[in-house]
């Protein structure tokens, strides 16, 4: 039952034409928020909201090994775990833990453990080289850090480190909670940070946002399709917004997590398959790089589906979905419904989703606007707020916007003005009905000639030929134009596709000034955990093939 919209607001689009404002007409969570002013931490929310009586299925799985963390157990440890924070490493309210670990049943117990004792969590990316950890350090100041033996060593020198695969670690399992309290006594408001989490850098280098147990308890709190006792896949990394709240939020909601720990770092479509076999999995959460590869793995073996018939939905963020990979998807799962959000580390994961088996037929829409979200669709140049239909540049406002940049007030406020207004920089549109659409990152945008180019749409495009599995498209500096476009291009596997076909694929579908100018035949295309694609990489290889050419 659609709910009623506040007056003045257009109960379809859920535009208020007076204060140019889009209003989500989500309804409210079935267990009302607590009140901002309440002290809470976010822990002790999630733990409020478990049933009356305490779940026994399991809570926590690893896909690799099959060791099961079932919710007696998990609470138990986080209290544990929490009392040896306090007595054993002397973690007091608002100390930083850098967590470097791959996904793991110690790292949501760890987060939750730190957060019930007023620590800040603060995971980064194991993957990342020593000086790069250093860099994200330099920004968060941590005082203590938790870390596996193989990625120990890029710890900063003079960090005390903590293995979570050592006996000691494991030893604080059975430290008493009584003894100390666990969190209990620990004064938490709900404005005070819980997590520092580090933006992509893909547009510039990276900042420590900071996000509030407010934002935590009420992003997770937000209706949506994960439903208690079944069990979930989380393949995307936990370092990441997308991972970190999905795997905080399948607590809150008694989900069973099933953690994909790929081995180092890589994700393999046949042991995500296979898991969700044999895990009876009814809901996957992939980023799209492996939503393609699971894609692919079904139009390689017919049997897949058969062993996936648990699955019901696959939930897909983190960067944008090409049209023709949805209509792929489709055709590989046909049962199977295709859940696509948006939002960014600065809005604590989406605010925006698609929810229901009819609204994931709409191919192309990121969804309709989360309970609490409103948004504006600014024109770049004037200023102005727009209309339903019109594209502009995404701006949002609600109770999911961090807190700011640590230590940097000036980027805080560029992004974050004094109403509250986050600037998302992404160029979008909103329709009729509600739904946001994505057309491109403002600043990704190609000026040919004065005109304005989004490489999403040539790579959408480029994705519609049978012959190319993946496509970016970035500028390239001219003389006359200003910029042009060029491509790169992942051919499927025995193609002979070559650059001209390419060039006159495109050609005959756009008009003269979205031409492909040249096209780079590569292997792979880089891309960030979250399936962003590295654009700025791309420019410097494009800048470099294309002078030596010459």
């Amino acid at each position: 039952m659609q709910p009623r919209s506040p007056a003045g607001v257009d109960p379809r689009s859920g535009y208020c034409a007076a204060t140019r404002t889009f209003h989500s007409l989500r309804p409210p969570p079935p267990t009302p928020i607590p009140p901002p002013d309440r002290l809470l931490s976010f822990p002790a929310a999630a733990f409020s909201l478990l049933h009356a009586h305490l779940p026994s299925h399991p809570a926590l799985i690893d896909s690799a090994t099959g060791e099961t963390v079932h919710f007696p157990s998990f609470l138990s440890r986080v209290r544990a775990l929490a009392a040896a924070l306090r007595s054993e490493l002397r973690v007091t309210p608002g100390d930083v833990a850098l967590v470097l670990a791959p996904a793991g049943v110690h790292v949501p117990v760890l987060y939750y453990a730190l957060m019930s004792v007023g620590a800040v969590v603060s995971p980064a990316n194991p993957a990342l080289t020593a000086g790069e950890i250093s860099s994200l350090a330099s920004l968060s100041n941590p005082s203590v850090a938790f870390a596996v033996r193989t990625v120990a060593g890029k710890i900063p020198p003079g960090l005390t480190t903590v293995l979570l695969d050592s006996p000691r670690f494991l030893s604080f399992f059975s430290q008493d909670p009584h003894g100390d309290g666990g969190g209990d006594g620990v004064v938490i408001q709900q404005s005070d940070p819980a997590a520092i989490l580090y933006s992509s850098g893909t547009t510039g280098r990276a900042k420590a946002v900071v996000m509030t147990h407010r934002n935590l308890i009420a992003m997770a709190s937000t209706p949506g399709v994960a439903r208690a006792a079944e069990a979930a896949l989380l393949t995307v990394p936990m370092f990441h917004v997308f991972g970190f709240v999905f795997c905080l939020r399948a607590v809150l909601v008694a989900q069973t997590l099933v953690l994909h720990t790929a081995r180092r770092f890589k994700f393999n479509a046949g042991d995500v398959l296979n898991a969700v076999g044999r895990f009876q999995v009814t809901t996957l959460a992939l980023a799209p790089p492996a939503l393609l590869a699971i894609v692919r793995a079904a139009e390689d073996d017919s049997s897949v589906v058969a062993r996936t018939a648990t699955l019901q939905a696959v939930i897909c963020g983190g960067a944008a979905i090409a049209p023709e990979l949805v209509r792929r998807f489709s055709l590989g799962f046909p049962n199977v419904c295709l859940y696509q959000g948006y939002g960014l580390t600065e809005t604590t994961a989406g605010f925006c989703r698609v929810i229901g088996v009819e609204e994931s037929k709409r191919t192309g829409t990121v969804g309709r606007l989360s309970w609490g979200a409103e948004a504006k669709i600014v024109h770049p140049e004037t200023g102005a707020a727009l209309p339903p239909g019109m594209p502009g540049e995404l701006w949002v406002r609600g109770h999911f916007v961090m807190k700011g940049y640590l230590g940097e007030k000036d980027a805080t406020s560029a992004i974050l003005n004094s109403e509250g207004w986050l600037r998302t920089g992404d160029l979008c549109c909103i329709d009729e009905d509600g739904f946001i659409y994505i057309v491109d990152r403002l600043k990704d945008l190609i000026k040919y000639k004065g005109f304005q180019v989004a490489p999403a749409e040539l790579e959408n495009l480029l994705q519609t030929h049978p012959d190319i599995d993946e496509a970016a498209v970035v500028p390239y500096p001219d003389d006359d134009a200003g910029e042009m476009p060029v491509a790169f291009i992942v051919r499927r596997s025995g193609s002979k596709l070559h650059e001209e076909l390419i060039k006159d694929y495109v050609a005959k579908q756009v008009v003269y000034y979205k031409r492909i100018h040249h096209v780079f035949l590569v292997a792979s295309i880089p891309k960030n955990a979250a399936g962003k694609i590295l654009r700025k990489d791309l420019v410097k290889l494009a800048l470099h093939q294309i002078s030596s050419k010459l």
